[in-house]
């Protein structure tokens, strides 16, 4: 209990540092990328009085500190802009500090969980965030759900017919749609099923048909399920051959040992021998890896198929965000996901652990 203990804390310990240089890292990264939100809203006012520009961006009085005269020219397109004028949107984005002080600020509100107002929505970064997150969770949960019931089975039936022709083709065919991009085979999904170019079996965007308020509960029921089927398919497909395999190669291992052979020995069928002895060995990795294949699933699947599909969940807020250079809201969903997944990282770690009490805490300690 010690040595857990003792490991735990070091794991802790090193989330800190990672968080901290994933976020120096993508904050450096945007203080170089043109296109900000200062940009976005003086060119904005150029294009107009500025006022509107103005109204939006300001919430509170003017701002005192006027900056010199060349400083209009830091910005494209904003010469012909007053110079206070840039100074107020500058204020209220924030802008008007240095990057090293505006970074410490934002790090130390972070660590308290405030991420502050969204630039361009309307709402703070947590409602925004808790608004979308339920889209994420459902498919999430449904490409898990359906990934394991594949996958389980199939990897079973791998192990028994290690190196057949049924063992060749699957696993051809899953490495094959391993090898696809998840938004690729989504693409190709739509093509072939939503676009209109061949078939038109499935709605191409949203979670659920317009007007479904006024449907019957099963009707709405049918409609989302109507409307999932190719997301998740698309997670699915790019998603189950780590767990494929990883099912399969638990079986083996478990077939090979002693009290397999000892109960074959006593005349036992093949099936009780499977099913009521190894399958329970064998199923405690498998199960041990959920947390890592959430972590796939949430970070690498849904996000880009809420795009390809325009579902409103937190994948294409954070993409949206990205576009307009919406900070509060990129920051904040970086570093709510990052921490989210170092957790889930450690979480799954622990659970391998605590299934194969062989691994040493020491050495994972080094």
């Amino acid at each position: 209990m010690g040595k857990m203990s003792r490991y735990i804390g070091w794991r802790i310990l090193l989330m800190v540092p990672t968080l901290f240089g994933i976020m120096v890292l993508n904050f450096a990264l945007t203080q170089m990328a043109p296109g900000g939100p200062v940009e976005q809203l003086l060119a904005e006012a150029a294009g107009s009085s500025g006022n509107e520009a103005l109204a939006r961006a300001t919430d509170e009085g003017d701002v005192d500190a006027v900056p010199q005269a060349e400083r209009p020219g830091l910005y494209r397109g904003a010469e012909q802009l007053d110079a206070q004028l840039i100074a107020e949107i500058e204020a209220s984005f924030g802008f008007d500090k240095p990057p090293l002080e505006r970074f410490v600020d934002m790090m130390w509100r972070y660590i308290q969980f405030d991420f502050g107002e969204s630039f361009f929505r309307g709402g703070d970064v947590i409602s925004l965030t808790l608004e979308r997150l339920p889209v994420s969770i459902t498919l999430g949960l449904w490409a898990t759900l359906i990934t394991y019931l594949v996958s389980i089975p199939l990897g079973v039936a791998k192990a028994v017919r290690d190196g057949s022709r049924f063992d060749f083709w699957t696993s051809t065919v899953i490495f094959a749609g391993y090898a696809v991009p998840s938004f690729v085979i989504a693409i190709l999904l739509i093509v072939l099923f939503a676009g209109g170019t061949y078939f038109e079996w499935f709605p191409l965007r949203g979670l659920i048909g317009d007007g479904w308020q006024n449907w019957p509960w099963y009707q709405q029921v049918g409609s989302y399920l109507h409307h999932i089927t190719l997301p998740v398919l698309a997670m699915v497909l790019g998603s189950f051959a780590f767990l494929t395999m990883l099912t399969k190669n638990s079986f083996i291992d478990q077939l090979s040992q002693h009290y397999v052979l000892m109960a074959r020995a006593k005349g036992i069928s093949e099936r009780q021998v499977l099913y009521g002895h190894v399958f329970r060995n064998a199923m405690l990795i498998v199960i041990a890896g959920l947390p890592g294949a959430l972590i796939g699933i949430f970070f690498t699947g849904v996000l880009m198929i809420e795009v390809i599909f325009s579902l409103d969940g937190l994948g294409l807020l954070a993409f949206d965000a990205a576009l307009t250079r919406d900070y509060p809201l990129v920051f904040g969903a970086l570093f709510l996901t990052t921490l989210l997944g170092l957790v889930l990282r450690l979480v799954s770690d622990l659970v391998y652990t605590l299934v194969d009490p062989r691994i040493d805490f020491e050495k994972l300690h080094v």
